[in-house]
């Protein structure tokens, strides 16, 4: 029965060509706005390591002082001091823990002639790679006893060794970073999840490369090597080296947790922490401020949508509605036109179910035709987002479920618009139609 309605309803669209083609372009327009914002909105939210989300933790204190006014650019207490994050470190015992920092480096092979480039990499502690499943294609990370010891080992991307020296079985050799040479321990493979949730979020770093290189953060301290990200102060210090102060933020922490209890364990640890650096006097915030987000807990409270995205989503879902609205005024004058068919049909015995349903089908065939025209036009749409600056223009891309998300929208846009016309067309009296016949 399905497959006869829809060779009528065939047959009714190539009796109208014109306002097939209107309706056609008009779902298609919507959708394909409608899609671009929606799959941007998709890639910006999506987890970026739905392997590991369930199980990684992101602590945070709050060792500003009361009166500390917090800023458009963010909270420093997101952050942790080097004295917080170290004490973390050594007190919390969870399975997998590592802080982290972000930075730049002149970079260039110390066996080879060749000009310096700048790159960016990431000062952590040795269970970064273990902590977030980073796949390692030589060698492998550094030990704890490394960090102990401040070592000059460093983990390269894949990008950076082919860069450097044209393979990536490199583990041995040396590289410069900055002045200073670094024995290659590990080649990382390809590594890049998005947003990238283990830096300083914020600044447009929620989105973009990979890091190029990976070294302990031990090391990098005593180096006194250049620091990315933001750093807040609230306070006048007289440290000579300032990162090391307790009053300035600027370090992320992230912590795999297996199981309820330990990350109950771990809330409890993080409040009693608080609560001792508070009865020392050192905080002046109430313990409860301290904090441990899942993964993507803490992408929501980072807000990483910006306010301009949302508003261009909220446009183009208006701009599907009217394009609904004009495809219902359309179906309505199309369906009543067929008046006179539909009072013969019902007079030979259809029920107006069946009506429905033919008419149904040719709002589906509709919706199919306008969702592969949407498709195209939201992948025009998202070509020239990805020529945009900012960070998350490039990996604006719609992968499967998108796709066949945006058919099915178009389908079920479609059917709810003709879902009146449809049933206005059914319900007419078939006495009054074949008098007029």
């Amino acid at each position: 029965m399905i497959a006869y309605y829809l060779r009528l309803a065939l047959r009714s669209l190539r009796r109208t060509p014109v306002m097939t083609a209107l309706m056609v372009c008009a779902i298609g327009l919507g959708i394909g706005a409608s899609m671009t914002m929606l799959t941007v909105l998709h890639v910006m939210t999506q987890d970026p390591i739905p392997s590991k989300s369930g199980v990684l933790f992101y602590p945070t204190l709050d060792p500003l002082p009361s009166d500390y006014q917090t800023s458009t650019w963010g909270n420093p207490a997101d952050n942790l001091t080097w004295p917080d994050a170290m004490a973390l470190l050594r007190q919390g015992k969870p399975a997998r823990q590592a802080v982290m920092a972000g930075g730049g480096l002149l970079v260039w092979p110390l066996d080879a002639a060749g000009r310096p480039t700048e790159h960016g990499g990431r000062y952590t502690t040795w269970q970064f790679f273990d902590l977030f499943g980073v796949p390692l294609e030589h060698g492998g990370g550094w030990t704890a006893a490394d960090d102990a010891q401040q070592a000059r080992v460093v983990v390269l991307g894949r990008d950076l060794a082919m860069k450097l020296f044209g393979s990536t079985d490199v583990v041995g050799r040396s590289v410069r970073l900055k002045d200073t040479a670094f024995r290659i321990v590990g080649v990382a493979a390809p590594w890049s999840p998005q947003p990238r949730f283990y830096v300083d979020l914020g600044g447009g770093r929620s989105f973009g490369e990979a890091d190029d290189f990976f070294l302990p953060l031990s090391t990098a301290m005593g180096l006194q090597f250049d620091i990315s990200g933001n750093r807040s102060s609230w306070a006048e210090t007289d440290m000579q080296d300032k990162l090391r102060s307790p009053s300035m933020t600027w370090l992320q922490m992230w912590v795999e947790l297996d199981t309820p209890q330990q990350v109950a364990d771990y809330r409890r640890f993080l409040h009693d922490y608080a609560a001792q650096e508070h009865a020392s006097g050192r905080f002046q915030r109430d313990p409860d401020t301290a904090r441990l987000y899942p993964l993507m807990d803490w992408l929501g409270h980072k807000k990483l949508v910006p306010s301009e995205v949302q508003l261009q989503l909220w446009l183009a879902i208006g701009f599907l509605v009217v394009c609904l609205v004009n495809i219902v005024a359309l179906l309505l004058a199309k369906f009543l036109r067929r008046g006179g068919e539909v009072g013969v049909r019902r007079a030979l015995g259809a029920r107006a179910s069946d009506i429905l349903l033919q008419l149904g089908c040719e709002a589906a065939l509709i919706g199919v035709a306008g969702g592969v025209l949407g498709t195209v036009l939201a992948q025009l749409g998202l070509w020239s987002v990805r020529r945009r600056p900012d960070g998350y223009a490039r990996i604006a891309q719609m992968d499967a479920s998108m796709l066949m998300a945006s058919v099915a929208l178009a389908i079920l846009a479609t059917l709810l618009a003709g879902l009146i016309p449809a049933w206005r067309a059914s319900r007419i009296s078939p006495a009054l139609q074949i008098k007029a016949v």
